[in-house]
């Protein structure tokens, strides 16, 4: 079974574990949550509205409490943890207001008939694969616009996630979802690709790594089961010549150690013209040595602990064999000498293609500085990798900075910003980045039955 756990990062203690699934739960969990469908698709779109925005509201009412649940579970300093909570809270509302104008018909042009009519309906149960980084916000992209939209929900959260699912569980209930048409799981891998296979289940959403995302789309695909993948990114970041590069270096900087490094959208790979690579590199040093890092709970520290030692050592691993293999390391990428899973902020510069950091991905607070001497070279080293999440372009002449971006092969193309995320805007990736779209109105549309109805003179 899985070790669903409660082990504060910062401590190394674990502070409560949690009974899991039998095996015999699993079919009671797919008879309810099939049982529940019918009703939940009736309750109408108005009063599905409702209960998101109760489930909004919530959010905001116990955004402190939330975050100090997170900062204990996974480690996310506070004021970035309360952070999510409301950014949780915004999707549901977003969803509540808009979903019921999103899920109307659409009339067509009749091409020789009475009418041509596009509905939206649901299609079922579906089962969210969900990771710990983000334990708010990457629910809320699944569950909100699939409730919204009448589909049930199996919910199978990251083991070291199992408090604050909890919590979310409660949240949806006592806004009125009913119990079965949201059912949170602790499951062990083994349940979930039991349940994506059953002919009742007909979809899957998984956020998580490239292993967890071939293994789920293979089941799916074996079973005609859609889904929806959200993978690793090594996201590239490109200064151009016209940047103010003081300025560019710590926002990036600030940003790449937000969450301790732990978002695939993070900005991993910064790339700069040579001729401006030494004063660049200086500024991150400059913001990483004077990160504090520390409690989560503690309001003045800006980067917390990595989501377990064995992260930590993961990432502190990549650091040191980047090192081996020749690359510069300016500053940290060593476990602290204390209680808990700290990495000391770490920069590391003259990565070649031959080295392992150039096209794995860096889950940790690890900036890779590249010197480059012309626009193409940087955007053909963006490009070279089997990522595509996002990146980005920064400049002070906007149409010179659009027209760099455009040529990124990613999902999400940012000018002078770098991985912002909002409810009304389509979140997901290309290459190994994983396929589909959550939020907005891509995201209502992935799990649901686009159906034509059309009508004939007898």
């Amino acid at each position: 079974m899985a070790g669903y756990t409660t082990t504060n990062p910062t401590t190394g203690r674990t502070d409560k574990e949690f009974t899991t699934l039998d095996d015999a739960g699993v079919k009671d969990v797919l008879d309810r949550t099939h049982a529940a469908f019918p009703e939940w698709r009736a309750t109408s779109v108005d009063d599905r509205a409702t209960i998101l925005m109760q489930v909004a509201d919530a959010y905001d009412a116990r955004a402190d409490e939330l975050g100090r649940l997170i900062a204990t579970e996974m480690g996310k300093p506070l004021k970035q943890a309360i952070g999510e909570a409301e950014l949780a809270g915004s999707i549901y509302r977003w969803y509540a207001t808009h979903g019921p104008e999103l899920l109307q018909d659409e009339q067509l042009d009749p091409q020789g008939a009475e009418e041509s009519l596009v509905q939206t309906a649901p299609i079922g149960p579906l089962v969210g694969v969900m990771p710990w980084n983000y334990p708010y916000y990457q629910v809320a992209r699944f569950v909100a616009p699939n409730l919204m939209a009448g589909n049930t929900i199996i919910l199978k959260h990251a083991e070291i996630c199992a408090a604050s699912a909890g919590v979310m569980a409660e949240i949806l209930h006592e806004a009125g979802v009913p119990a079965d048409a949201y059912l949170n799981v602790f499951a062990s891998h083994d349940q979930i690709a039991e349940m994506i296979a059953d002919p009742r289940v007909r979809g899957v959403s998984l956020t998580g790594s490239e292993r967890a995302g071939a293994a789920v789309a293979e089941n799916a695909g074996k079973h005609l089961k859609k889904s929806v993948l959200e993978l690793g990114g090594s996201d590239p970041l490109i200064v151009l010549e016209d940047a103010d590069l003081e300025q560019v270096a710590r926002t990036v900087a600030t940003a790449r150690l937000s969450n301790a490094g732990q978002a695939c959208n993070s900005p991993k790979r910064m790339i700069v013209p040579n001729a401006r690579l030494d004063e660049f590199v200086a500024a991150v040093v400059e913001v990483f040595e004077g990160a504090t890092v520390g409690d989560p709970l503690d309001e003045s520290v800006t980067v917390g602990p990595l989501s377990s030692i064995g992260a930590r050592d993961g990432v502190a691993e990549q650091v040191a064999r980047a090192v081996e293999q020749g690359a510069t390391l300016h500053v940290g990428g060593e476990a602290l000498e204390r209680d808990g899973a700290f990495l000391q902020p770490a920069v590391l510069t003259g990565v070649t293609p031959d080295m392992d950091a150039y096209a794995e991905e860096i889950f940790g607070p690890v900036a890779v500085i590249y010197g480059v001497d012309s626009v193409d070279q940087a955007v053909e080293l963006a490009n070279d990798v089997d990522f595509g999440l996002s990146g980005s372009v920064w400049g002070t002449d906007l149409g010179r900075a659009q027209e760099v971006a455009d040529r990124l092969d990613v999902g999400m193309a940012y000018v002078n910003e770098h991985g912002t995320t909002l409810p009304g805007l389509p979140f997901g990736g290309v290459k190994r980045s994983g396929f589909g779209r959550e939020l907005g109105r891509w995201g209502m549309g992935e799990f649901v039955n686009v159906r034509l109805r059309r009508t004939s003179a007898a």
